[in-house]
């Protein structure tokens, strides 16, 4: 797959996987709070933080029947109206500015998921250098055209999304002038759990659209990503707070700064043993050959003996004749007197 050049940052399978810390509305409505958590994803080790911009207004209707209220017994959110839950949420565009200028101060990459057309106009005037399409809006095909109309780098969250729907969308970012997209699996569910990830699902996604695939996770802790990194996994996000026990409309899912530098660490290595198909031993290894297992004189013996299981035995270390040649040594006659534990030879037969 084609790599991706984001800034200074690469992305590609030829590279650690490119981690994004989600900020979301952890910010508590506090721009102090916002930079604190800018200035903790980049101690973490993270490549870029996303911020979402919306407002109430331009994300739904500011109506309260049924249809604007959530209603999930299981939802962090139930029986909030959808209107009061995006004012709580949303990062006011006044802080977009600053929170990209700290990014770039400490060496990420700040950027946004846009929620309508306005908000692409705006980030666009801020030249964020690449984009995000959440999963509830993957199929907002003119949002999606207007994004992809700027041909920067575009990723994008699949949750929900049906093989038809992603087609329709890659197709629409292609034929708008995005070359460069990035799948993310994803599932929609806040959190969610590890057996409802399906995962697998990246190097199929990876096959069938030519294009890099990635994460975004919303389950507890780092297992799910790092083993997405192994099935081929390029972009992990993952929503990131301050302090779960601060609250914030999505800390209940979003990891906390010494797990986040967890996960940078463990993704790195998860790429790293990956390497490439390879048998036998690695340069590495050469030195450890000498422990195997060989053929070894286990007790004095004096020229013209036989070699018996007495005499003869498989032990370490590997310095005298392979082991699968123990049956046929058997019966043999040793030629010279030899002491116990010294390695067989095909010196010392016939």
């Amino acid at each position: 797959m084609n790599k991706i050049y984001v800034e200074d940052k690469v992305i590609c399978s030829n590279s650690a996987p490119f981690i994004i810390a989600e900020m979301s509305g952890n910010h508590n409505q506090s721009l102090e709070r916002a930079l604190e958590i800018v200035e903790a994803a980049a101690k973490a080790g993270v490549h870029a933080l996303k911020l979402q911009t919306y407002t109430a207004d331009t994300m739904t209707l500011d109506v309260t029947s049924d249809d604007f209220v959530i209603s999930d017994d299981k939802s962090l959110w139930n029986k909030k109206s959808l209107y009061k839950l995006y004012q709580e949420a949303y990062t006011p565009w006044e802080w977009h500015k600053p929170i990209f200028d700290r990014c770039k101060e400490l060496g990420i990459i700040g950027f946004s998921s846009p929620f309508d057309e306005t908000a692409v106009d705006f980030l666009e005037s801020l030249k964020v250098p690449c984009y995000k399409i959440a999963s509830f809006e993957n199929t907002d095909t003119p949002l999606i055209r207007k994004v992809a109309k700027t041909k920067k780098p575009l990723i994008i969250s699949t949750g929900m999304a049906t093989i038809g729907e992603i087609d329709e969308t890659v197709r629409t970012v292609k034929e708008a002038g995005c070359k460069d997209v990035i799948l993310l699996k994803c599932t929609s569910t806040y959190p969610a759990s590890p057996e409802n990830t399906n995962i697998k699902t990246i190097p199929h996604m990876k096959e069938l659209f030519q294009c890099q695939v990635g994460l975004s996770d919303h389950t507890l802790g780092t297992g799910v990503a790092i083993a997405s990194v192994a099935l081929g996994a390029t972009v992990i996000e993952k929503h990131f707070t301050l302090s779960r026990a601060e609250g914030g409309v999505d800390s209940m899912f979003s990891m906390e700064p010494k797990e986040m530098e967890s996960l940078v660490v463990e993704t790195k290595r998860a790429w790293l043993a990956g390497g490439k198909v390879n048998y036998g031993p690695t340069s590495e290894e050469k030195n450890s050959l000498k422990f195997k297992r060989s053929l070894y004189v286990s007790n004095n013996m004096q020229k013209g003996e036989v070699f018996t299981e007495k005499n003869v035995r498989v032990i370490r270390p590997g310095y005298g004749i392979e082991p699968k040649y123990y049956d046929y040594i058997l019966g043999k006659k040793v030629n010279t007197d030899v002491k116990k534990g010294t390695p067989l030879s095909w010196d010392f037969i016939g």
